[in-house]
């Protein structure tokens, strides 16, 4: 039997590491070392360290955001997906810390945008695998952020973060459906796995071709009922308590409907027709937005530019005087300590200008 990989994705703050967590202790290994838990998620991330780590610097050098609500985010990051030094070295981690075990699960909420690479390193390596995308209310997932993130941050910009991070979920929800399209994929309500959560995993054994452990079947206490507390849930809101515009507003709930359908059946015709269509009117909703944005833009691109251009000023004008201070002091001589000192000061400003 080969080995099978199952991919947690989605939004981030929706409920990823819980459900990894889970199967961790229903018999898929995770692949460690794992990121320690902290104050945001008391009970860990269930994060590989390098995984997040390897795919946050393509993301970074193109620049893609993990959370980004670009429409054409997803283009870029295709693209970056193709080049042979990161699929060989996803190819090299998966046979070092994957091959070998029946199954693994590793979470990533980036992962979605490098499908395309992580499809073609399994491959090479004999993987089989599967995608889990967690699913949760995008005012739910706005405030979580805003909690995780934002605290200490004045109230414009916290409303201007809750309207991107509302965009952005609607983003990842369409690019993690296409891009699992093909494959064996699963999706979770994230209040389901709290209520119940033998219900909201058992389907995940036929839907991305795994076996948990037998006591899923059975009443029992487990020890994933000391790992899952409803108490975990602590953002719960309504539209009416954002700030999020209506028009973006009535895509977000429309998309929320939708992908919620995926849950009974991941690869429900209809609700991917929906899909497609609300991801059509969000891309124009974006695009109206941009041009409405368009003289904010330039002028936030021209006040940068001004302020690099007047920061590079400042220090040539430094590494001038610098300069007039060595040549000073070295007409007499060879350098003194004082001079030395100048002279390093003048590498550390070179090296600030360029």
């Amino acid at each position: 039997m080969g080995s099978r990989l199952v991919v947690v994705t989605g939004s981030g703050r929706s409920g990823t590491s819980t459900v990894t967590g889970a199967l961790a202790r229903l018999g898929l290994d995770v692949p460690g070392p794992l990121a320690p838990p902290d104050e945001r998620n008391p009970k860990g991330f269930y994060e590989t360290p390098w995984v997040i780590e390897r795919n946050g610097r393509v993301l970074e050098s193109l620049p893609v955001r993990g959370n980004d609500a670009r429409p054409d985010a997803g283009a870029l990051a295709d693209a970056a997906a193709d080049d042979p030094e990161l699929v060989a070295d996803l190819h090299g981690w998966l046979v070092e810390r994957v091959v070998g075990h029946d199954q693994s699960v590793v979470k990533d909420p980036q992962i979605f945008w490098l499908h395309r690479a992580w499809r073609a390193a399994a491959a090479q390596a004999g993987v089989d695998l599967s995608f889990v995308t967690m699913l949760r209310h995008p005012v739910e997932v706005a405030r979580s952020r805003d909690t995780a993130y934002l605290t200490g941050k004045d109230a414009e910009h916290r409303r201007v973060r809750e309207i991107s991070n509302v965009a952005a979920w609607c983003n990842a929800a369409y690019l993690t459906e296409q891009n699992t399209r093909g494959a064996p994929r699963a999706f979770v309500r994230y209040d389901d796995l709290l209520a119940d959560w033998r219900r909201a995993l058992t389907p995940l054994q036929e839907q991305v071709g795994i076996r948990l452990d037998p006591a899923i079947e059975r009443p029992d206490h487990h020890a994933v009922d000391d790992f899952i507390d409803s108490s975990l849930n602590r953002s719960r809101a309504g539209w009416e308590e954002t700030s999020v515009p209506a028009a973006l507003r009535e895509i977000a709930e429309a998309t929320w409907q939708a992908v919620n359908r995926l849950v009974a059946d991941p690869h429900d015709p209809a609700a991917v027709a929906d899909l497609d269509a609300a991801r059509e009117e969000y891309a124009a909703l974006h695009a109206d937005a941009v041009a409405l944005a368009a003289d904010h833009t330039q002028a936030t691109v021209s006040t940068a530019v001004r302020d690099r251009r007047e920061e590079v000023q400042r220090l040539r004008g430094r590494v001038a005087r610098l300069r007039a201070r060595v040549e000073e002091l070295e007409q007499g001589g060879q350098p003194g300590p004082a001079s030395r000192w100048s002279l390093r000061g003048l590498r550390r400003v070179r090296g600030s200008a360029r």
